[in-house]
């Protein structure tokens, strides 16, 4: 969920433009997500991802991927 908010964000500062350029701005989303993983995890000794919320986390990732394939199948440049 951080990822993808992040990833809201920068879209609204970096107006990208085009698939390519979306991907970019979704990578650097998760990099920014995942670092932050990391140092909530570093700094509290414990996971933020655990075994009750990963069924979620991945619901929401497939439901991502799903939405970009969708809109690569049709043709659509723009996410």
């Amino acid at each position: 969920m951080l990822a993808e908010a992040t990833t809201t964000e920068l879209t609204k500062v970096e107006n990208p433009q085009g698939l390519r350029e979306n991907q970019i701005v979704a990578k650097q989303g998760g990099t920014i997500a995942g670092n932050a993983r990391k140092d909530i995890k570093k700094r509290t000794g414990r996971p933020v991802i655990t075994p009750q919320n990963a069924r979620q986390l991945n619901e929401t990732v497939v439901e991502m991927i799903e939405e970009v394939a969708a809109t690569v199948d049709t043709g659509k440049e723009e996410l």
